[in-house]
């Protein structure tokens, strides 16, 4: 008996530790929350799943050159919540992201706030923001 439960025990600790990773992408650590940054650009694509949106933004850089940036908001059911449908954001929508960049200099952000071409402004809020 002792065996069996020693075994289970193992198996346990090797499921937690393999499952951790999956965990920890769901906490904000990778973006600077005591910064707000904006960009402005074209939206190329829109990834409305689970467990997060996920926009792709063509951003004319001061230098001319269009950068590669990605914002990412909260989970496509508290947007619905928020009155957000899976077509509020289109590619080749113009759109202006405010939010949290990453801590790392990668060209991301983690979007609190957008404002569509027409005015429109939209929250990425969400619980715990």
């Amino acid at each position: 008996m002792k065996k069996l439960s020693k075994s289970w025990l193992i198996a346990g600790i090797g499921f937690l530790a393999i499952s951790a990773p999956l965990f920890a992408h769901h906490g904000r650590a990778g973006y600077d929350s005591a910064k707000i940054a904006t960009v402005k650009g074209t939206v190329t694509a829109v990834e409305f799943v689970n467990p997060h949106v996920l926009l792709q933004l063509n951003v004319k850089a001061n230098s001319g050159s269009v950068e590669k940036w990605q914002v990412e908001g909260t989970s496509p059911n508290m947007l619905v919540r928020e009155g957000w449908l899976k077509n509020t954001v289109k590619p080749g929508d113009e759109i202006t992201a405010t939010g949290h960049p990453a801590k790392d200099g990668a060209k991301a952000l983690r979007i609190e706030k957008l404002v569509l071409s027409n005015g429109q402004e939209l929250t990425f809020l969400g619980p715990g923001s």
